[in-house]
């Protein structure tokens, strides 16, 4: 595992002395990200808030080249709420045309890692624009088989569990089945993330402590780490930090310490 940050940490450096931390036998196979802090490492310069969001992307390249190294399995961004819709047009506007932007310039670098890219959210409510350059990054990487990346896009936690259960539901009605023989697993099925692991990591940037409306479902037995850093000084040690802290935590799962439970996980229906 070493072997591959060679080319990207100094020996001696604070990187490679908090890699040398890590068991890589107990890596998390799911870390999602909340990138919070933007607006305020803009305005702490006397900047516009898209000023922040851009100087975020470096940190987006930071996180990926990491989680490629370390072969995670799978990394969830919240790029964009529902609720975001409320700020400013042209701070949206200016977020959606760097989000275009940024797909395309990226998309060397991704499939160079061998990472798949999907977004994850209400899609359709996103301009055609947009929308497009989604369609072409999914496909541009629809064959890669390294660390999956989910971008969360016009993203709400309790607006995806409504639509699952909708969906749900639906399915059990065309199979002739009572909708009270809905259960989790069903749920579970119909959600965007449907496929991929648990999330075992939650991170946090910039000390806000609540979750935002992001992975309701998938955060059940997340370990939470929150970091004071705001979004774009977020680079690979705060990463690897986490990641310590993580391997620090005793997950129990609801159970108890050397309990069947435990040692077992949640339960999942999830690959």
């Amino acid at each position: 595992m070493h072997e591959r940050f060679a080319p990207v940490i100094e020996p001696g450096s604070e990187d490679d002395r908090l890699l040398a931390a890590i068991d890589f036998t107990r890596l998390p196979r799911h870390i999602a990200v909340i990138m919070d802090g933007n607006g305020r490492w803009a305005k702490l310069r006397s900047k516009p808030r898209i000023f922040g969001h851009k100087a975020g992307a470096e940190s987006v390249r930071a996180l990926l080249d990491t989680c490629a190294r370390l072969k995670i399995e799978a990394l969830t961004l919240y790029a964009f709420s529902t609720e975001n819709w409320k700020r400013p047009k042209a701070e949206v506007s200016g977020l959606m045309s760097m989000l275009k932007r940024y797909i395309r310039s990226e998309m060397a670098e991704v499939r160079s890692n061998n990472i798949r890219f999907q977004a994850i959210g209400h899609i359709e409510g996103l301009s055609e624009g947009v929308q497009k350059e989604i369609a072409w990054a999914t496909a541009q990487t629809a064959g890669n088989t390294g660390t999956v990346l989910s971008v969360a896009l016009n993203y709400g936690g309790r607006a995806e569990i409504v639509e699952a259960a909708k969906r749900a539901a639906g399915q059990l009605i065309e199979q002739g089945k009572a909708v009270e023989r809905l259960d989790e697993a069903d749920i579970e099925r119909n959600l965007y993330t449907h496929g991929l692991p648990e999330v075992d990591l939650l991170v946090r940037t910039s000390g806000e402590m609540r979750i935002s409306n992001f992975l309701l479902w998938q955060l059940a037995y997340s370990e939470i780490y929150v970091t004071p850093t705001l979004f774009p000084d977020f680079r690979r040690q705060h990463l690897f930090e986490a990641i310590v802290e993580f391997q620090k935590r005793d997950r129990r799962f609801g159970g108890v310490n050397g309990s069947a439970s435990a040692a077992a996980g949640p339960a999942s229906g999830k690959s």
